[in-house]
């Protein structure tokens, strides 16, 4: 197939790139950033542009892709709340410019869209399904929903075909060692292993929550499986719609520090802080619709991604 991927020079776009073409698919990139280095050879063009640009755009229709893999977008719940202009701007009203081009242009294309679990907000129960309520806490989970609110509205109206994944907090590297996070990124399992490998203090945000060590308990994704899963919303066998992306499983934030010391065997100084606005204490995700469709599309657990984010890291030292 011909599929283009928006955000291409990004974590999750990136790795969707590669898992792409070691899938013997056509690839094409879009970004308004220069894909770092080591993602310059992987697309079979890239084009350097905001992807709903006219530039952009007028690139799309000429390609005629059979899919559309939208992973562009603001993506801070933090700044969204400090600036949500820019958030209703680059992710809702610029994916409604690229909505209106496929529906005009490439009726045929299927749409594969990068949501969130923030469109879920503070869950009553985990693991979360997609029928349980959308009522997002900042302007990027509002941003997200609007998206997949326009989605399922276009396909139903217009018969547009989309796949949504709402993501769990995607972790890891690649496996081949070819791609991974950049330098800052801000979740926890990059946040403590940066902090190990620059011998830097931690800050562990609460440790007072009602769970079982106190600290808050997530639903870890490999980046990996986030692109296996793209890959197999490309075939019409997912039919159209919303679908979680996690484990069911959680695991707190004392338990992803506990096994990056496993796995690094190094130290690493923990200091308390407060915890963040809008932290609820437990988010994890049933996956099981997506599972009886797809079949076994995760290939990696929590010490895996914490080992590929670890070689990535020790890599690129190499490199400096």
């Amino acid at each position: 197939m011909i599929v283009i991927v928006t955000g291409s020079a990004g974590y999750i776009g990136g790795q969707t790139m590669l898992a792409l073409k070691d899938a013997g698919h056509e690839v094409y990139g879009i970004d308004r950033r220069q894909p770092p280095e080591h993602l310059r050879g992987v697309p079979d063009g890239f084009l350097y542009q905001d992807f709903a640009s006219d530039v952009a755009l007028s690139w799309i229709i000429q390609k005629q892709p059979n899919a559309i893999i939208h992973c562009a977008g603001t993506s801070l719940v933090g700044p969204s709340v400090q600036n949500p202009s820019e958030y209703y701007n680059n992710n809702v009203a610029k994916t409604l410019k690229l909505l209106d081009i496929v529906k005009q242009s490439m009726p045929r294309c299927r749409l594969v869209f990068s949501s969130s679990a923030a469109t879920y907000g503070e869950p009553v129960m985990n693991p979360i399904h997609e029928v349980d309520p959308n009522e997002p806490v900042s302007p990027y989970g509002e941003s997200k929903l609007m998206i997949d609110m326009m989605l399922e509205s276009y396909h139903r109206a217009y018969g547009l075909d989309y796949v949504s994944f709402r993501y769990f907090n995607a972790c890891g590297a690649d496996p081949k060692g070819r791609h991974g996070q950049e330098p800052g990124a801000t979740h926890i399992i990059a946040r403590v292993l940066e902090s190990i490998r620059d011998q830097k203090d931690f800050v562990l945000n609460g440790n007072d929550f009602p769970t079982e060590d106190g600290t808050c308990v997530r639903d870890y994704v490999h980046v990996d499986d986030i692109a296996r899963a793209h890959v197999l919303a490309l075939y019409h066998k997912i039919p159209a719609g919303v679908y979680n992306l996690g484990s069911s499983m959680g695991t707190s934030n004392h338990g992803i520090i506990e096994a990056a010391l496993d796995e690094t065997q190094q130290p690493l100084n923990v200091v308390v802080g407060k915890r963040r606005a809008g932290d609820p204490p437990v988010l994890t995700a049933s996956s099981e619709k997506f599972n009886l469709i797809a079949g076994a599309w995760r290939h990696y657990e929590l010490d895996d991604m914490i080992q590929h984010a670890w070689n990535w890291y020790v890599r690129q030292d190499k490199k400096v």
